[in-house]
């Protein structure tokens, strides 16, 4: 009898609870930090983030505060979706953003930025800290847990479920931004999106 091939891949072994908050604390840093350069460009995004952005232009308050209010009702309905275990996380996700959303200007001054860098850089760093939060079986709300749940349950890829949303939220960011504001806002959704094409499919990640 032939001896058995080697499995081309090792065992997924599952991450402890001390891996996944290290993970998803990384990444709420990196959408923090993502919302607070877009910001200081005077740009908005796709997803939750840029609504965040959007309501930011019209009231004075800081797009890490408004992140977490507009997605309450969003991780909610994950947490009833998703489990306990989810709905938690990504509870303590947002909390995250927020805090160092409100924290960050203060450790960070950004006295200039080139808009172009803020569109690719800021909107790819958001899209790999959602890409690490969602590695760890938690979510930042909104459109991603809602992208999450139909890959889960679908098989949809998640990058372009948010991609359709996002052209939505694009448009409703055209009355209050400039033509060359707009095209950048564009290529940040772009950039968050390309992250999660590339990266979030089914299969791809043999962790847990």
């Amino acid at each position: 009898m032939p001896p058995a091939l080697p499995a081309l891949h090792p065992p997924a072994r599952p991450h402890n609870l001390a891996e996944d908050g290290y993970a998803i604390a990384i990444g709420c840093a990196f959408i923090a930090m993502g919302l607070m350069l877009l910001k200081q460009a005077g740009l908005v995004t796709g997803g939750m983030a840029g609504v965040a952005l959007l309501i930011s232009y019209l009231i004075p308050w800081s797009p890490a505060t408004l992140f977490i209010l507009v997605n309450i009702p969003f991780f909610l309905f994950g947490g009833r979706a998703m489990g306990l275990a989810f709905g938690l996380k990504t509870l303590f996700a947002n909390i995250a953003i927020m805090a160092l959303g409100l924290t960050m200007p203060d450790a960070l001054q950004v006295a200039k930025i080139s808009p172009v860098f803020a569109a690719l850089f800021g909107g790819s760093i958001i899209g790999f800290g959602i890409l690490a939060i969602a590695r760890h079986g938690a979510g930042v709300g909104g459109i991603g847990v809602v992208a999450l749940i139909l890959q889960k349950s679908r098989g949809w890829n998640a990058g372009r479920t948010q991609m359709g949303c996002d052209v939505l939220i694009l448009l409703a960011s055209l009355p209050i931004l400039s033509a060359d504001r707009f095209a950048l806002s564009i290529l940040s959704a772009g950039a968050i999106n390309a992250v999660l094409f590339v990266n979030h499919r089914p299969g791809r990640y043999i962790g847990h």
